[in-house]
């Protein structure tokens, strides 16, 4: 097995470099190197890090992105973070989070993981830029008709009402 030193995701033997962050892979020689098992926040985080430990399972986070203005604000850490095992435990931990219910036993290889899909019924498709920058602009526009529409209401409204008096 192959793993990238960055983002701590494992592959398979052929591949030389790391599909996440493009940096090249390395051969795991320590069975107690960290490895990225999924991604979760809140509540979901922690119940999946107790059922861990209390299985014998060392685990760790590391921050997706950081919100710290988010927490501050809210008073509550809703931000993402990876969770990584031992690469010794690895297969462990990912039964117990299949018997958790926090990765999907279809859903998610052991090798090719991918985040828990929350969407079993519909396909994702990413925006382009250009897609991404049309819809705001037609979104703005609509917006500002939307608006115009409401002001051009209400003083109609308001004309009908002073017209009674």
């Amino acid at each position: 097995m192959k793993y990238c030193k960055k983002c701590k995701r494992f592959f398979k033997d052929e591949e030389s470099v790391c599909k996440h962050c493009n940096k090249p892979l390395e051969k795991i020689t320590d069975k107690n190197i960290p490895v990225y098992l999924l991604s979760s926040g809140g509540f979901e985080l922690q119940r999946i890090k107790t059922a861990l430990e209390d299985s014998g399972i060392p685990c760790s986070t590391t921050p997706k992105k950081r919100n710290i203005s988010a927490d501050i604000v809210t008073g509550c850490d809703y931000a993402e973070y990876d969770l990584l095992v031992p690469y010794a435990a690895y297969k462990k931990a990912y039964e117990v989070c299949i018997g958790i219910g926090a990765i999907k036993e279809g859903d998610v290889q052991i090798i090719d993981d991918n985040s828990a899909d929350f969407h079993d019924d519909e396909e994702i498709e990413e925006m382009t830029p250009a897609r991404r920058t049309a819809v705001r602009i037609f979104s703005a526009f609509l917006f500002i008709i939307v608006v115009a529409l409401v002001i051009f209401a209400t003083d109609y409204v308001v004309k009908l009402v002073q017209g009674l008096f």
